[in-house]
This record gives structure tokens, sequence and C-alpha cells, in this order.
């Protein structure tokens, strides 16, 4: 009865069982459904366009190139087209480009690197976000703007030149205009052309460059005939030779300048217009930071012509390094600064700078100590070019602390080159910063000398430290300090007031001789210890004699 009864309720298990499984695999089949929707939903990245129209400076200067290259059915893949009707833009697009070019190349006013090389564009010029402007000019005396537009083209963001400006390239041809001197010279220079240009241009900026390079320089010598004799007279600190330090960067940005302007006379194209002011830029950033370096050589030198004459060590030590790291680092912002004016992102290369630089850091530890230690030892002061100090067991004098390494000139006048790493680490004497040196002789009186003739001594040897103008006796400048077995001890401590060891040396030589001189006339002698060897008498047998050392004082 009992297993009767069980059936239905093991039945109902199995059943409950069963649809819980099938609930889940649905559940299971349904998440695994949503997942695949949900993958196949996710937004991929779109592709970068193989025509490099990401920015409006891209879009143009790539325009450009592929006009030079007479591929002006890809130069019509750079305008929007869509004025036009299908079956017009095969034909028409290439001849509108061509159109388009020929302006660009004829206004001198058109400069790529005036266009933003942003992909979102230039959002402060008033516009629209999805507008730019490409070129301004003026028709029948009204203004006339040509934009540039950002539209979405196949899943991506590309910019190309307006639709409404498409539609005015026709009225641009009726204001190219032949310059007149095209008129008078021979066609050859006329139709003869590189990157667009024709030949005549590219002989009159040949021209322009030699003839401004000859004559900056006469002028440059004419300024520096006048310009000496009134800064000799009003401005000392500038004299001649840093006027024609100055000479050489102003004459190159002056023709810079000037050359510049003669380009918006006689225009290149608008592709070779970009390769000569990107050259005039490279030229006119590191002329100003030229002059920026010389500037900093002219403060350096007046900042240590103000110094102190007993600080004018630190000057020897500490200048060089501070100017030249100045100058490097105006020499690195120089460069990312034309880096920026070229179009390049300057934060991806910074990145890759400190990457780099952390490899580099790892790479050399050593070299970065010693340039910490020799920071370190100029910080701190602890010797300067020019001290004389002693460092692990051996003396000299600091000839040069630079960024790897300190040089040591030795008493043998060898030369000791020591890393700054260890060089700070070392215990350093430095004999330099004495303010006076102390005069410490030792008098070491016979054993017959009366206690009333060390009194007399000692008054002596007072009186005459007192005497010398050069010398501090100090409180108790002579003492009766020892009894030994062989002499009577009497010391001098006294300082001679100089910091010249050659004025010492003159000094503590005068003060000895006045001290014998004095013990004399009182019948005072010293005591000196000879040594005699003293053979002691031994038996017969054939056992060697040793000698022995005896100390006898005289």
């Amino acid at each position: 009865m009992l297993n009767q009864a069980s059936k239905p309720a093991c039945l109902w298990v199995r059943l409950v069982v069963f649809a819980a499984l099938l609930a889940g695999g649905l559940a299971s089949s349904q998440s695994l459904t949503n997942f695949t929707s949900a993958s196949k939903s996710t937004p991929q990245p779109p592709a970068t366009d193989p025509l490099k129209r990401d920015t409006p400076r891209n879009s143009i200067y790539n325009f450009l190139q592929a006009c030079h290259d007479d591929n002006f059915l890809l130069a019509s893949q750079y305008l929007d087209l869509h004025g036009l009707k299908p079956d017009d833009r095969a034909s028409a697009g290439p001849e509108l480009a061509s159109d388009l070019c020929d302006f660009l190349d004829r206004d001198p006013h058109f400069e790529v690197a005036h266009l933003s090389n942003s992909a979102e564009g230039n959002l402060a010029d008033g516009l629209d976000a999805d507008l730019d402007i490409l070129d301004k000019f003026q028709a029948d005396h009204r203004d006339v703007t040509l934009y540039l537009q950002r539209i979405d083209l196949q899943g991506r963001q590309v910019w190309l030149v307006s639709r409404d400006s498409v539609s005015r390239i026709p009225e641009l041809t009726k204001l190219r205009k032949e310059l007149p001197i095209e008129r008078k010279l021979p066609q050859a220079l006329v139709r003869i052309e590189w990157i667009d240009t024709p030949l005549w241009i590219w002989i009159a900026l040949a021209a322009i460059a030699v003839l401004l390079g000859f004559l900056s320089r006469l002028l440059s010598r004419a300024a520096l005939f006048f310009l000496s004799p009134l800064a000799k007279r009003y401005i000392k600190p500038l004299g001649t030779f840093r006027l024609e330090n100055f000479s050489e960067p102003v004459r190159l940005l002056l023709s810079l300048a000037v050359f510049r302007a003669c380009m918006t006379v006689i225009p290149p194209s608008a592709l070779l217009r970009d390769y000569l002011l990107k050259a005039i830029t490279v030229l006119a950033v590191f002329g100003i930071a030229s002059l920026l370096m010389r500037m900093v050589d002219l403060i350096s030198d007046r900042v240590i012509a103000r110094l102190n004459p007993r600080e004018r060590t630190v000057s020897y030590s500490v200048a060089p390094m501070l100017v030249r790291f100045i100058k490097i680092c105006i020499f690195c912002c120089a460069v990312l600064f034309v880096l920026t004016a070229w179009g390049y992102n300057t934060t991806t290369i910074l990145a890759g700078v400190g990457v780099g630089g952390l490899a580099v850091a790892l790479a050399a530890q050593k070299t970065i100590e010693n340039l910490f230690g020799g920071i370190s030892l100029i910080s701190d002061r602890a010797v300067l070019v020019g001290d004389f100090c002693q460092f692990g067991g051996q003396v000299g004098t600091v000839e040069d602390i630079g960024l790897r390494s300190t040089r040591i000139r030795t008493l043998d006048r060898t030369l000791v080159t020591i890393p700054n790493s260890q060089f700070s680490t070392m215990a350093l004497e430095n004999f330099s910063k004495r303010d006076r040196i102390w005069f410490h002789p030792v008098l070491h009186l016979h054993r017959d000398t009366t206690p009333e003739q060390i009194r007399e001594v000692m008054t002596m040897v007072e009186r005459i430290l007192t005497a010398e103008s050069k010398v501090d006796p100090t409180d108790v400048p002579v003492r009766f300090t020892k009894i030994t077995a062989d002499s009577y001890v009497v010391e001098i401590f006294a300082y001679v007031l100089t910091a010249d060891y050659n004025e010492f040396l003159k000094i503590q030589s005068r003060l000895l001789l006045e001290i014998m001189e004095g013990a004399k006339n009182l019948g005072v002698t010293f005591a000196l210890p000879i040594q005699e060897n003293v053979a002691s008498s031994g038996s017969s047998n054939t056992s060697p004699v040793r000698p022995q050392n005896v100390e006898v004082n005289v």
C-alpha cells in the first residue's frame, strides 16, 4: 500500500524537475540569444578614411597633392558633388577640382597651415560645428567665402569642400587673372612648372633669397659701424662683440620677414607655399631661440660681474651648468613649437618621450646618479671651482664640476677625474673655506730646564705672539701640558689671521725663528730624540748578538 501511494508522488516530483529543467533550458537559450544579438549590435569603430579627409588641413593638403600629380579624378573626391546630377559627377568633378586648385594656387593669402588640424574643426570661428572656412577673397567688391563641411560618408566623418562652395567654383575661373609680368616673359618660363609653380617664380624667389643674404650682411655691418660707438658710450655692458652676436639672428629674422612679404607679390603654388612656410617657420623659430640663448649669455655675464668677489667662485660652478640647462630648455621648446606648427600632435610625442625617457632613465641610472651628484655638490657648496681640498686621502684643486664628473688637479700636477656620485659621498675637507689657520707647534724642553726658565720661555712666547698683528693668541696661547721621561712639553695654541696658506707659511717661519732666538737667549735647549745601537755583552756561546734601539734625549 505504501509503495502504491508513493508512485503518484514520485510522478509529480519527476514532472516538477522536468519543468524546471525545461524552464532553465529556455532561459539559457534566451540569454544566449540576447548575448548574441547584443554582440551583433555592438557598434564597431569606423575604419580610417583611405583618402585622409579626417581634418580640414589633411583634406585640403591631400587634395592639392592629388592635383599636383594630375590625378583630378581622385581630387574630385575631396569635393561634395551631391549638388550635381549623378551622371555629371564623373565628368564635371575633375574639372571643378582643377579649377579650384588653380584658384588656390593664385591666391597669395591662402595657406594650408591656417586650416584646423583637428577632427572637430575650428570651434572658435563662430560657425556651425560641421563648417570651417577654406578661403576668403573679394569678387566684384564683395567678400566671398569658401567653406569645408564635415559629412557622414559610409559611416566615416570626412571633411569635403561644401556643396555651396563647389557651386561657386565656376565663378572663380573668371577671377583668375594672369600676372602682368607673365605677358612680358618668354612663354617657356611661364609654361614650365614644378609643383604647379612656373619656372620664372622659382628663379625670382631664388634671386630674392640670394639678394637678401647679401644685402642683410652689408646692412648688418653698416649698423654695427654706427651702433658700436653708441653702445660703448651708453650701453657699456653691450659691447661690440655682443652686438655682433645679436646681429646674426636679427639679420636672419629680418631676411625671413622680407622674403615672406615677397611671397605675396610673387605667389608660388599653394603646395609650394606650404613647403616654404614650413621652412620659414623652422628658420624663424630657431632664429628666435638663438637670440634668446645670446640674451641668456648676456644676462649671465652681467650677473657674474655684479657678484661679490668672494662669491664669484660660485658662478664658475653654477653659472655654466645653469646656462646649459636654460639653453637646452629653449631648444626643446623650439622643437615642440616647430612640430606643432607642422601639424604634429605634440601630446602624443610627449607621451612617447615620457615612456622613452623612463626606459632611458632605467638604462642610465649611473649617469643620472652622477648628474644629481653634481647638482648636490653645487647646491650644498661643499667645494667650488678653484677650492683646495682633501678628498679620499688626496689633496688638490678643483678645476671643473661637470654634469658627470669632477676634475681635480693634484699637487703632483696630475688630473684626477671622479664621478660625481662618488665625489659627493666622500668626506671633503675644504681648505679654501678657512677664515684663519691654526698655529700649533709643540716645544720639547730639555730635562735640565728649571721651572724659572720654563716660566720665562712661556712669557717670551706669549710676548712674541702678542706682538704679531696677524696672530690671534686666544685666551691661553702657551700651555705647560706634560712632563715625560725625556722632556717638558709646552704647547702653543694660536691662530694666524689669514686664509692664504703661503702667507701663513711666512708668518709661521718668522714666529718659529723668534722663538728659537728667545730660547737661545734664555739658555734653554730643546730635547731632540736620537737612537743608538747598544750591543749587550753575552757569554762565550755562539748565540748571535741582537742590537737594541735605545732612545737618548740630548
